[in-house]
C-alpha cells in the first residue's frame, strides 16, 4: 500500500470516528463504556495508521538518499583535487583510499592518508560522507528543519535588542527626550555529542550490504535522536537549552489539567501576532491522540489529519510536529526560526583498530560539537499539563 493509499485510508478513518462519537455521544458530552471501547478501537487503527504513514515516508527518504550518486560527473576538464589543509575537507583520492584501508583492515594504506591523519590516529569525514551524514540529521531532527543553523568556528555571539525606542508626542518647540537602547547577548557554545559503534571484521573485508550507507545512516540516527532531546529538553549543562526547559526555554503561558479547545486556542492567541505567522506546534504523539478529539464551540474537530502526502497534519489551523522526545506534560506553539543551531566545525569520524582487535572487531567513532539555544523565548509559548500524562482519559 502506497503513502498515498495510507493517508486516504486514515482520513476515512478519522471520518468514520467522527461521525461515530456525534451519532453515539450522549447529553452530558461522554460515551458509554461499550461505546467509548469501540471509538478507542478506532482511534488506535488512526494512530497506526499515522505510524505507518510516516513508516514509509522515512523509508523513501532513505531510499532516495542511497539512490543519489556517489560521485559527480566530470562535466569540464579534469583537474588535479587535492585536500585542503586549511579546512580539513578530503579530497577525492583520500577519501577512496580511506575506504580501500577500511575494507581491508588497515592493510592496505596508501600514502595518500597521510594528508589527513591527526595526533592520535582520527580522520575527518569525507565531504561526501559529511553531506550525507547531515541528509539523515535533517531528515530525522525535526528541530534542524525548523530552527536556524549556524555554522560557527568559534563562540558565537547573538545580539539582542532588550529595549526598543518609543515614540512621544511633544510641543512645537518642546525638549526632546531620549530613552537608552539596551542590548542583550546570547552566546552559542559547543557541547561535544558522539556516537560509537563497533562492527566485525569480516564486513569490513565483504561489504556485502554497502558499509558506509550502513555506518552513516546509524550514526545520523543515533546523533539525531540525541540532538532532537537536547534540542527540546535539555537544560544547557554541558548540553543545548532546549525550548521546553525551564530556564532559556520558551514562555509558560498558561496551564490546566485536562487540554480543551479553549486552552489550545488561547495558547495561540497567547503568542504575538508576528510569530504567528510561521507558527507550529510541537508536542508528544501521546498528548496528540488525546486533542485529536477536542471540539470547539461550533461543534468542529479542532485536529485535521493531513489528506496529500507531505501535508502536515493541524491543529486550530496551524502545522503540528510530533517528537517522541516532547514530554507529555507540555505544549510548545510558536517560531522555531528563532531557535539557533549552532554547528561548531567539521564532524569527524574516527576508527579503532586496536581496542577491539581481541574479539575480531573494530570500532567507528563520530563526534560533533553543537549548542542550540532559543534567542527570544516570547517567541514560543509553552502550555503546560498538570495531570501525570495528558494522554489519560479518565
Amino acid at each position: 500500500m502506497t503513502v498515498n493509499e495510507l493517508i486516504e485510508k486514515r482520513a476515512k478513518a478519522w471520518e468514520s470516528a467522527k461521525e461515530f462519537v456525534d451519532k453515539h455521544e450522549q447529553s452530558n458530552g461522554t460515551l458509554s463504556a461499550e461505546d467509548s471501547e469501540t471509538y478507542s478501537r478506532m482511534e488506535k487503527e488512526i494512530e497506526d495508521l499515522t505510524a505507518a504513514i510516516e513508516r514509509r515516508q522515512r523509508a523513501e527518504r532513505l531510499e532516495k538518499s542511497l539512490e543519489k550518486p556517489t560521485a559527480e560527473p566530470l562535466v569540464t576538464n579534469p583537474q588535479t583535487h587535492s585536500a585542503d589543509l586549511k579546512t580539513g575537507i578530503a579530497s577525492d583520492e583520500y577519501r577512496a583510499a580511506m575506504l580501500t584501508a577500511l575494507r581491508s583492515n588497515f592493510r592496505n594504506v596508501s600514502n595518500v592518508l597521510q594528508e589527513g591523519v591527526d595526533a592520535d590516529g582520527g580522520y575527518l569525514v569525507p565531504e561526501e560522507y559529511d553531506k550525507r551524514l547531515i541528509d539523515t540529521l535533517d531528515e530525522e531532527n525535526i528541530m534542524r528543519t525548523l530552527g536556524t543553523r549556524i555554522t560557527t568556528s568559534g563562540e558565537h555571539k547573538i545580539n539582542i535588542a532588550a529595549t526598543k525606542p518609543a515614540a512621544a508626542w511633544i510641543e512645537e518647540g518642546g525638549a526632546l527626550t531620549f530613552g537608552d537602547a539596551k542590548f542583550d547577548q546570547i552566546i552559542l557554545d559547543a557541547h561535544k555529542l558522539h556516537v560509537a559503534i563497533k562492527v566485525t571484521e569480516e564486513l569490513l573485508y565483504d561489504n556485502a550490504f554497502g558499509l558506509e550507507s550502513y555506518i552513516i545512516t546509524q550514526f545520523g540516527k543515533a546523533l539525531a535522536n540525541a540532538e532532537e532531546d537536547a534540542f527540546l529538553n535539555g537544560d544547557g549543562n554541558g548540553k543545548p537549552t532546549g525550548i521546553f526547559a525551564a530556564t532559556g526555554g520558551g514562555i509558560s503561558a498558561a496551564s490546566t489539567a485536562k487540554p480543551s479547545a479553549d486552552d489550545i486556542l488561547n495558547l495561540v492567541y497567547a503568542l504575538k501576532r508576528p510569530y504567528r505567522k510561521k507558527a507550529k506546534f510541537i508536542l508528544n504523539d501521546k498528548t496528540l491522540a488525546a486533542l485529536r478529539v477536542l471540539k470547539d464551540n461550533n461543534g468542529a474537530y479542532i485536529w485535521q489529519p493531513a489528506y496529500q502526502s507531505g501535508e502536515p497534519d493541524r491543529l486550530a489551523g496551524f502545522e503540528v510536529h510530533t517528537s517522541a522526545y516532547a514530554p507529555e506534560n507540555a505544549i510548545a506553539f510558536g517560531d522555531y526560526s528563532y531557535y539557533n543551531i549552532g554547528d561548531r566545525g567539521t564532524r569527524s569520524f574516527k576508527q579503532l583498530t586496536e581496542l577491539f582487535a581481541g574479539n575480531g572487531m573494530i570500532g567507528f567513532v563520530a563526534k560533533e560539537r553543537v549548542d542550540g539555544k532559543l534567542i527570544l523565548p516570547e517567541a514560543v509559548q509553552i502550555l503546560k499539563i498538570n495531570s501525570a500524562k495528558a494522554g489519560d482519559k479518565s
